[in-house]
């Protein structure tokens, strides 16, 4: 058996973070995978040493529109397969996911809508939601061992944000959406850093107009579920608030693989 760490990061725009010493803390940090959302960049558009960082492979997941969404993964050890869509054409427009199977799990990397613009995008949200549900209890099904990270953009209970009840009636703490991830985690989901810690305060998103970081003001909208068979396999997961570079901390769990 040997421990691997997984990292996931929004990172609010790579080429943005990548000058406020991105690959420092990545090389630094060294993960088995890096798993980044809302890259906010096309391939022409970034510089070799993101497109193809020294000791790993790299995979793009990009939108349609410029300068919005996007995922990436960096990985020590390249996958069996890839893959960067859940087969819904409307939902998959987007660059909000990339899968990647490798031998002791399947990686779900995925960069989940906003919805607070206005219904239409709520709307657009949740369907995003049940879609995603549905491929990945088809992966599990097909006998794959899952583990599903990035930003959710729901915070799940009063504990993971500063101010629930001022939040209630905002996207991102809907009771529509929390009853989502209340049926996701009922289908055998495993929040990890629950599993770990269970203080409050702990955030992985701050509103940078308002200047709520230095005050903690915070939500946790950033997540590492395992699929509850591969939960005998986890032994950490942590959120590192003290990197900065974006609206979002890294988060990262060590798992035990063969």
């Amino acid at each position: 058996m040997r421990e691997i760490k997984l990292l996931s990061w929004n990172v609010n725009g790579i080429r943005a973070v990548k000058n406020k010493g991105f690959l420092d803390w990545f090389y630094k940090e060294s993960p088995y995978i890096l798993c980044l959302q809302e890259t906010k960049a096309q391939p022409e558009q970034l510089e070799s040493d993101l497109l193809e960082p020294e000791g790993y492979h790299a995979y793009w997941s990009y939108p349609e529109r410029r300068g919005y969404s996007g995922v990436a993964l960096y990985t020590g050890e390249e996958p069996l397969n890839i893959w960067y869509d859940l087969g819904d054409g409307s939902l998959d427009v987007e660059g909000r996911v990339i899968i990647a199977e490798y031998p002791a799990f399947t990686l779900m990397n995925v960069y989940f809508p906003n919805g607070k613009r206005d219904q239409e995008r709520l709307d657009y949200k949740m369907a995003f939601y049940d879609v995603f549900l549905e491929y990945a209890e088809k992966l599990r099904k097909q006998g794959g061992k899952l583990v599903i990270c990035g930003d959710v953009n729901t915070a799940h209970k009063e504990i993971d944000l500063a101010r629930p009840k001022e939040n209630s009636k905002i996207s991102g703490f809907l009771p529509i959406e929390r009853k989502w991830m209340d049926k996701f985690v009922n289908h055998g989901y495993v929040d990890t850093f629950r599993i770990f810690n269970k203080e409050p305060s702990q955030y992985t998103w701050w509103d940078l107009k308002s200047g709520a970081r230095a005050r903690n003001v915070g939500w946790r909208i950033d997540y590492f579920y395992v699929s509850d068979d591969l939960l005998s396999s986890l032994t950490g997961a942590f959120i590192m608030p003290d990197v900065m570079g974006s609206d979002h901390c890294p988060i990262g769990i060590t798992l035990n693989i063969p």
